[in-house]
């Protein structure tokens, strides 16, 4: 696929990004060069689904080189810190946005398995196939509305290299049962490899910060952020906003001054059969609920078990505000599923999930930074901002990505049409293509390469039966 300049919703966007600057920042306004860069590079990950600077001036028809696309990505000064939370107001006030409600999660991205300049890359544990790879792992905040739902915030997680280590010791000791008195004990907490926990926090007390106006309703997060301690951290930075989160199934709860765990107490009073709304379609569940004494926590909270219908075992939530009801707690957290969706389609439509090679710790957070920006610009497109504001369902990234290539190659197509010699201009393009698509020698085939003497020698023919005998 190819373009000629970028299409109008974006260098529209682009225009409305400028002008969110200078409102925040007067003397931060984006010069002619940094607008035609970024629209150039969001026309190259909407097209090619990549952040690749030779892809971008492949498709581009040359209109911006590959040199020029890296030095601008790497010297120029714009304001990275800036240009996802200005988009984000954009994007919250075209729509009319005033609450919604937050969600937090980690995802990876596999590396080689020998990486030198990829801005923490380390190794974690594959769902998969149950091993180790390694890889990136991002944090991200994800805002749910009832309109539209976007990336809000993200960062990079590093494991501690010591704890990593400590780890592997402790495991190797165990196996033969050495006690834990006479293992290494555990390393204090080192403060330059914050946790998931802390990671999530920091973005949210950005968020709170960048966008004081919009009323948040829950903070949702899997069992990682069940913890005491990151849901009334959480629950503080909104002023008592409710947070939802999993117990494990063996999580102690008390009840009538006898503990049990959580998966104990629920087979002993189950739920009831009901049908709710999770994400706007009626589903048939069993439903339980109890305000019980959470031992980790050191406190009352409100517990909901939850199995959908076919399924054998609960999941189990835990709030930490005990005035909603159960169903209510339900529905808010089964949103938590629309993150999952967008990690799906952000890795494979849009860009940094397929191919984000930069290298160092600007290269990775620049590269996902462009990433989101084409995620905010395909909200705005005009058949996807038209079908949102009329209140029917939105277009798939995916679709919305095909109709961009075909309205590039219009466009491309157009240019030759109205030129005052059309032959001339698309001898021009197909002179500029030939030089930026060239075919390449394979190393699958041999062909034009020596294959080698593949026969036996006539003088060697005689060790053969003495050497099967």
């Amino acid at each position: 696929m190819i373009f000629a300049k970028p299409l109008p919703f974006i260098s529209e966007f682009i225009e409305q990004l400028n002008q969110g600057l200078q409102e925040n920042l007067p003397k931060r306004k984006l010069s002619r060069a940094q607008r035609w860069w970024l629209s150039f590079c969001l026309m190259g990950i909407v097209l090619s689904g990549r952040v690749c600077w030779a892809e971008f001036e492949r498709i581009g028809l040359g209109g911006y080189g590959l040199a020029a696309l890296s030095w601008m990505f790497r010297h120029s000064k714009l304001p990275w810190s800036l240009l996802l939370h200005v988009s984000m107001t954009i994007i919250l006030r075209h729509y009319g946005i005033s609450e919604g409600e937050l969600a937090g999660d980690d995802t990876e991205k596999k590396r080689a398995k020998l990486t030198k300049r990829i801005d923490k890359a380390h190794q974690m544990f594959d769902k998969k196939t149950g091993g180790y790879i390694n890889g990136q792992e991002v944090v991200i905040l994800y805002l749910i509305t009832a309109k539209i739902s976007l990336p809000v915030g993200f960062e990079f997680y590093q494991a501690n290299p010591e704890l990593v280590k400590w780890r592997k010791e402790d495991e190797a000791l165990k196996k033969p049962g050495v006690n834990k008195s006479e293992r290494p004990p555990k390393p204090a907490r080192n403060p330059n490899y914050p946790t998931k926990v802390a990671l999530l926090l920091n973005l949210l007390e950005q968020f709170k910060y960048y966008h004081p106006n919009i009323q948040i309703k829950a903070i949702v997060g899997d069992a990682l952020y069940g913890s005491d301690w990151f849901m009334k951290r959480a629950a503080k930075i909104f002023a008592g906003v409710q947070v939802i989160s999993q117990l494990q199934k063996s999580q102690v709860i008390q009840y009538r001054n006898r503990e049990m765990p959580v998966a104990e107490y629920f087979a002993k009073y189950p739920g009831v059969e009901m049908t709710i709304r999770i994400r706007g379609v009626e589903v048939q569940v069993v439903l339980g609920g109890a305000r019980l004494y959470v031992k980790a926590h050191g406190q009352k909270r409100f517990v909901v078990a939850l199995k959908y219908e076919g399924q054998e075992d609960y999941r189990y939530l835990v709030a930490s505000d005990m005035s909603w009801r159960a169903v209510d707690l339900a529905s808010a957290y089964t949103l938590r599923w629309l993150i999952e969706v967008f990690f799906e389609d952000w890795k494979l439509h849009e860009g940094w999930g397929r191919f984000a090679l930069q290298y160092d710790e600007e290269g990775s957070s620049r590269s996902l930074a462009l990433s989101l920006l084409s995620d905010y610009a395909l909200l705005l497109h005009p058949d996807q901002s038209a079908r949102i504001k009329d209140n029917l369902p939105a277009y798939t990234v995916g679709s919305l990505k095909r109709t961009s290539q075909m309205d590039a190659l219009v466009d491309v197509i157009r240019g030759v049409v109205d030129a005052d010699d059309p032959h001339q201009k698309l001898n021009e393009i197909i002179a500029v293509a030939q030089k930026l698509f060239p075919l390449r020698n394979s190393a699958k085939h041999m062909s034009g390469r020596d294959l080698g003497r593949l026969e036996p020698t006539p003088s060697l023919k005689y060790r053969a039966p003495a050497c099967m005998a």
